[in-house]
């Protein structure tokens, strides 16, 4: 019994060991005080595009909005979690990123939401920096659809629900290649230095990438994974992030140089373009009585049937 109850014992000190275990990567951002400073003042930045998006054969002009904000995430449930509700043990902060794309097809308009979580410590066995949670949807007049993936210990668990035949319901596990991964949809936070891998100017790094939840669902599928080539460049007071994908698609970013690296504009070879108009920090999940409309003058937008 005394063998037994000694081998409980270091059975037990050497999980306690393990689960003590930090995760860290050189290449992980550094989520310091000057970050905190810009970041914890319970606001969020939101930047609003003119976007040019080609669908259907067909160039289509829009408006695009960011949002940029920390939150703190729940781990059990990968979902936002409120004050009081669960204990510390179970939280970790994050940085979202909302990318609302909206544009006209004709008689009907298309709406398209980007949901990425960037987990700001170390969390699931992943370093900081690492995407934690990804979210993707749209709402056009035929149809809709959504797609999620969450990023846990050694897997990436992804379900999509779609309207359209050959897509239907769909889930899948898949082995995350390392512990530190990129996720293409993180591309924009990367671009800020806000995610992993921080890539100086002249620069260029290769990273395991899931693709896009979008481009997977026009593979009728419910994930890819990849690899992605990474470089920055200097452009006077701008930087300029580049991303050049396994399967030949690029993504550009031009940044402000001088933190905390606005976007100024996205694109992409498939002939996506958007270029800032405005930026604000606000509270806009504060401003939704009637009289809220008035902020979007800030942006540079007008609300619907304005």
């Amino acid at each position: 019994m005394r063998y037994l109850a000694l081998l409980l014992l270091l059975a037990s000190c050497a999980d306690s060991k393990k689960a003590e275990k930090t995760v860290v990567d050189k290449a992980s951002p550094a989520y310091d005080a000057a970050f905190w400073k810009s970041w914890s003042d319970g606001r969020a930045e939101v930047t609003s595009f003119a976007l040019q998006y080609p669908r259907y054969g067909a160039m289509r002009e829009g408006t695009a909005v960011s949002i940029f904000v920390t939150e703190t995430m729940a781990k059990s449930l990968g979902v936002k979690s409120d004050p009081g509700v669960r204990g510390k043990d179970d939280e970790f902060p994050v940085m979202k990123l909302n990318l609302i794309e909206n544009f006209q097809t004709g008689i009907y308009d298309y709406k398209l939401m980007l949901q990425t979580f960037v987990a700001l410590a170390e969390v699931h066995g992943r370093p900081a920096g690492v995407t934690a949670k990804v979210a993707w949807s749209s709402q056009e007049w035929c149809g809709n659809l959504f797609k999620i993936a969450r990023f846990d210990d050694g897997n990436v668990h992804v379900v999509s629900h779609s309207y359209f035949d050959g897509e239907g319901d769909q889930e899948q596990t898949t082995p995350s290649p390392g512990a530190a991964v990129l996720s293409e949809d993180a591309l924009m936070l990367w671009a800020r230095g806000m995610a992993w891998p921080v890539v100086a100017v002249g620069e260029t790094r290769e990273a395991p990438v899931l693709l896009a939840m979008q481009h997977s669902r026009q593979k009728k599928g419910p994930s890819q994974w990849g690899t992605v080539k990474l470089a920055r460049v200097a452009k006077g007071d701008l930087e300029e992030a580049t991303a050049v994908l396994s399967d030949g698609r690029t993504r550009t970013y031009v940044v402000e140089k001088a933190a905390p690296h606005r976007v100024i504009s996205y694109s992409t070879s498939e002939g996506v373009e958007a270029k800032r108009i405005a930026t604000v920090r606000n509270k806009y999940w504060e401003l939704n009585k009637p009289e809220g409309v008035e902020a979007l003058r800030e942006l540079g937008l007008r609300g619907v049937g304005r």
